[in-house]
This record gives structure tokens, sequence and C-alpha cells, in this order.
């Protein structure tokens, strides 16, 4: 039972606090009753069974409490209103077609009003679900620092009267950026694990297609998470990762891949020239075999000259060694300064070990390691550097896949999300 909470928790809780917040309102209200709900739902369930539809339940029970609490509190009492649903509303939550209160809530936590940290980082607390901490180590800022953020970016929605709702088409290119990057970091964030954000993400980004058919980054990110996601069977083994150049390429999900070239197809078609389109050509080249990598190189490039990000040149770093071998590749990294990056230097280390320089090498590989939260990835560098040799055949962290291998939300990388 305990791990059907946790799948619910986990498939659901989006789309129910987007619902609750849409109706209440309230960021922090929202969560709290959410909150009360899941913890009801644990000592019930187990008992009573799981309700047909789990996620109407948890809506309708989130509510219920939150109208006491609101009862209770008398200054807040004009807000009833806001609450006045039919009970018709439960089966809103398993509505898997537009509108889709998930994208309401992106849009209301991208509004222009917020500065774009503020945006990205109440989007991945609220319908990300990620904790406190961990969008402060992915901002690279202090935890109470991150704290305060948040809470300033829910009392400036609230202050302004921000609505709850996919604002006018006039306006919708206004907050298209954010709200791409947004997506994109959330699936970052499944893609990492292997976890349901990434499929939440793919959901989302659907829905944005249905929603601005005519702009090509939103098929461009779209094509980029389908192709992306196409490789997951192939990068985990038994929970461990594994490095680009071992995966197998029939493990691939030829569903997803076609799926996601026919959207890079329509962003093209849309003269699309954006990062995320440029990103999905070279996700889509990494799913030939073999791979052209003169041709990533070239088109890391391009999307260095679009970004002006280090990360991207770390990534396009990695390209380049396989094509004109690890020296090449080396000149390019030593020049980025990317030292509280650990992927900067789990692949420095494996370059320096490709050209004999193996102590270096293994310094490297120490000083990512030292950087390094994520269990699979320490537990991928500590066989790296358990195997370490005068020379290896394979690059490190950063070439284990385009682009979430820069996955954080780093000042370089973070508009773009993976590059």
């Amino acid at each position: 039972m305990v791990a059907t909470l946790e799948q619910v928790f986990r498939d659901k809780r989006g789309r129910v606090l987007a619902a609750l917040i849409g109706f209440l309102g309230d960021f922090d209200l929202a969560e709290e009753a959410l909150q009360e709900a899941f913890a009801i739902a644990a000592a019930r369930w187990p008992t009573d069974g799981v309700p047909t539809n789990p996620g109407g339940w948890l809506l309708t029970t989130a509510r219920n409490r939150a109208v006491d609490r609101i009862r209770r509190d008398r200054t807040l009492a004009a807000k009833t209103r806001l609450l006045q649903a039919s009970e018709a509303m439960e089966d809103r939550v398993d509505v898997t077609t537009f509108p889709d209160e998930r994208l309401e809530l992106i849009f209301t936590c991208c509004h222009p009003a917020l500065a774009t940290e503020a945006q990205v980082a109440l989007t991945l607390r609220t319908l990300g679900g990620l904790t406190t901490d961990e969008i402060a180590r992915a901002f690279l800022v202090p935890e109470p620092t991150m704290a305060q953020r948040l809470v300033r970016a829910k009392r400036k929605i609230k202050a302004a009267g921000i609505p709850f709702r996919v604002p006018p088409d006039h306006l919708l290119p206004d907050r298209l950026n954010a709200v791409l990057a947004v997506v994109y970091l959330i699936f970052n964030e499944g893609y990492g694990t292997g976890g349901p954000l990434a499929t939440e993400a793919i959901q989302l980004g659907r829905a944005l297609a249905e929603l601005m058919p005519d702009e090509p980054e939103v098929f461009g990110l779209l094509a980029l998470m389908l192709l992306l996601d196409a490789r997951r069977a192939a990068r985990f083994r038994d929970g461990d990762l594994v490095l680009l150049a071992d995966q197998d390429h029939s493990l691939l999900d030829a569903a997803e891949v076609a799926e996601g070239r026919a959207a890079l197809d329509r962003a093209l078609a849309r003269r699309g020239r954006g990062p995320y389109i440029v990103q999905a050509a070279i996700a889509s080249l990494h799913a030939d075999e073999p791979r052209d990598w003169p041709q990533i190189a070239a088109l890391y490039g391009e999307l260095a000259r679009l970004t002006d990000s280090p990360v991207v040149e770390l990534n396009r770093a990695v390209a380049v060694a396989e094509a004109d071998g690890p020296q090449a590749g080396l000149d390019i990294v030593e020049g980025l300064g990317l030292e509280d990056y650990r992927y900067f230097h789990s692949t420095r280390g494996e370059l320096l070990c490709r050209l004999g320089r193996t102590d270096e090498g293994r310094d490297a590989y120490l000083q990512a390691l030292a950087l390094v939260h994520d269990q699979a990835e320490r537990r991928l560098l500590e066989r790296r550097l358990a195997a370490l040799g005068p020379a290896s055949s394979e690059l490190g962290m950063a070439s284990r896949e385009l682009g979430p291998a820069s996955r954080e939300l780093g000042p370089a990388s973070r508009e773009l999300g993976p590059a």
C-alpha cells in the first residue's frame, strides 16, 4: 500500500496541486491542503482500499480541508466564494487533453512580473515537486536564499493579483521562453533519474504544441524531449547509468524516435532555427548508428553561437574529441572555467586519461566525485576510478548523453536546461 500511495503521489501530485492552486489562488494553502490529503490517504487507504479515482479523491479531500481551514479563519472568509465547485470537479483530474491545469500553473509562475530565477524555481517547487534544498543545489545557491526567493515569488503573485490562467493569445509569446525552459527543466529532473517527471514534461510539451501550433521552438522542445526519452531503456542497467558509447542501440524506443523526428520536421518547416531545434537535431543524430560526430560538433558550434554558454562548449568539446581526437577536445575544455561543475571535471579527467596523463585524470575524476549528489552518478564515477588505466575508449560524464549531462540549473545553462 505504501508503494501504491507513493505512485499516486508521483503520478497525480502535479495535476492535483495545479487544480487546487487554481481554485484557491494561494500556493501555500494548496500545498498544505494536499499534504493533509495525502496524510489522510495514508491512514485510510490501507483499510478502505484505493479509490477508483485516486486523483479525484485527493482533490476533493484537499479542497474540503482547505475549506475547513478558511472557515476557521474569518479574515479569509471572502475566499470561500472561490471554492464553490461542483462534485464534477473530481472528473477533471484525469482529463488528458488540453486544457491542462498544469499549463495554467506554469503560465502563472512564468508571469513577466517575476524574475526568471523565481519563475523557474517556483514551478519546479510546485509542479515538479522538488524540495527547496534540491532547487537550491540546482541553482548553486544556499537553501535559505532559495527559500526566501520562493516566498517572495508567492507573495508577489498574491499581491499583484496575477491570474491563474493561460494568458490571451497575444500575450503568449511574451512568456514562451520561460515556459519552455521550465518544461525542459522538469523533463531534465526526471531524465536524470529515469523518474516520472520526464513523462510529465512530455505531456506538457504536447499540450503546449496544441496550444501554440505555429511556434517552431515549441515543436523543437517536444522533439528534443522525445528523442532523449527514447533512450530511457538504454541509459540504465540494473539501476546504474550506462555511458553513451556502451548503450544498446536496439533498446531505443523506435516510436518515440519517429515522433520526435516528426516534431523536428514540423519545427524546421516553420523556419525555426532556435536553440531547442538545434538541440533536437543533435539528439536526432545521436539516435543514428554510427554517429556523425563532425556534424554533431558543427551543430554544437551553432548552439554555442546562439547561447554563449560554456556548458554548450563543454558538450561541443566532447563531440570534437570524438571527431578530431582527445587533445582537440581538451583544448576547448581547459578554457571553460567551470570549476564548480562536476561534468567539467569528469570530462576533463577522461580526456586526460585518453592522452595518457593518468594521474591528472584521476585527480580530475576525484574533483568530479566531490561535487556529485546523485547516487547513480557517484557509482559510475567510482567505477571509472577503479578501472582507470593509461588510456580509455570512452568519454566521461559529459558525453554519457546529449544535454541532460548538464542538468543542474547553473547560471550558464539554466535557460536551456540540458545543453
